[in-house]
């Protein structure tokens, strides 16, 4: 069976206007996704954890 080139992709939450998804790359690598609107923003594993880290920061 040949190697799928397609991600694998899942949503991580969604509301009425925005959605964070991740995508499992066919080369291993793991990208997540913020779809604010019209804008996505793009994040690579590393990324994306220093993202949440902000984003956690602010809760305080």
């Amino acid at each position: 069976m040949p190697k799928s080139t397609e991600p694998m992709t899942e949503t991580l939450a969604e509301t009425e206007n925005y959605l964070v998804w991740k995508a499992e790359e066919p080369d291993g690598e793991t990208t997540y996704h913020v779809e604010l609107g019209n804008i996505t923003v793009h994040f690579f594993k590393e990324e994306w954890e220093e993202f949440l880290e902000l984003a956690r920061a602010l809760e305080e």
